[in-house]
């Protein structure tokens, strides 16, 4: 299977990036599943119904969110009839939508999704490894399910590599988002588990992880009042993880970055 991961959608521009390039990328790339985590799409805080549905037309087969999931409040009366929606596995129990899901691709796939967020520097939530490990103890790669996508929510590197550790060789593939830049560790790890700590942003690269610079910056330098961040909205850079499995066991056999757009060095896998 071919897998592609997109980095947190920041804004309209991070949003024209998935609409204007997903159906390209689907056939260019011969993917088998996207995934976009979308959790900064509306405006640069959270994700609303109408995105997701733009996002569901243009091919995308699961969106991702994090600590942003509830910042557009019609998300808490929508997320329950939305199965491809997901918000952290790690919320309790009793919290509004789902953290995991499989999927059946178009060739009758299935596809295991799981969505922790980590707790280091973030909300103190339940544990996430132990949220991962019950969903993976349940499945198994290469039987009941064809590949298994652990989206890592989390501020920390260190965290999100301990997740990568924690499921090497029992998931297809471990990346991370949220810190909006990607990190240049794609690799394969020794159990056979696709891994890199964050896979960027899809939004403006001139900017503050995709916030106009001025109102940042000045919330660094001073002690004023900075007033709402805003997106930055010239051309996105987007940044995603392509991601090949074996059809037998479902691990991984190759993990790319891709770049395409904006200001950051285009990367485009072979």
């Amino acid at each position: 299977m071919r897998i592609l991961m997109c980095g947190d959608v920041v804004g309209k521009s991070g949003r024209q990036a998935i609409l204007e390039n997903i159906e390209d990328l689907r056939s260019r790339l011969a993917l088998d599943f996207v995934l976009v985590n979308g959790e900064n799409a509306a405006h640069g805080f959270g994700i609303s119904e109408k995105i997701c549905a733009s996002f569901y037309q243009v091919g995308v087969d699961v969106i991702t969110t994090g600590n942003h999931v509830w910042d557009q409040r019609e998300i808490m009366n929508y997320i329950d009839s939305d199965p491809k929606l997901l918000r952290p596995i790690n919320y309790p129990a009793r919290t509004p939508g789902a953290g995991s899901c499989v999927f059946e691709t178009q060739a009758g796939k299935k596809v295991l999704v799981i969505h922790p967020m980590g707790r280091l520097f973030m909300d103190p939530l339940d544990d996430p490894f132990l949220a991962v490990g019950n969903v993976l103890a349940k499945h198994t790669l290469g039987q009941d399910v064809d590949a298994i996508i652990v989206d890592m929510h989390a501020e920390a590197t260190s965290e999100k590599m301990a997740m990568g550790h924690h499921c090497d060789g029992r998931a297809s593939v471990v990346v991370g988002s949220h810190s909006h830049i990607p990190t240049a560790d794609a690799q394969v790890l020794p159990g056979g588990t696709a891994y890199q700590t964050d896979m960027g942003m899809c939004g403006d690269y001139n900017s503050v992880i995709g916030m106009i610079k001025e109102p940042a910056v000045a919330r660094f330098t001073s002690k004023l009042p900075a007033g709402r961040l805003e997106p930055a909205d010239e051309e996105a850079t987007l940044c995603a993880v392509l991601v090949e499995t074996d059809d037998t066991t479902g691990l991984a056999k190759s993990v790319e970055p891709l770049r395409l757009g904006g200001r950051l060095a285009e990367a485009m896998p072979g």
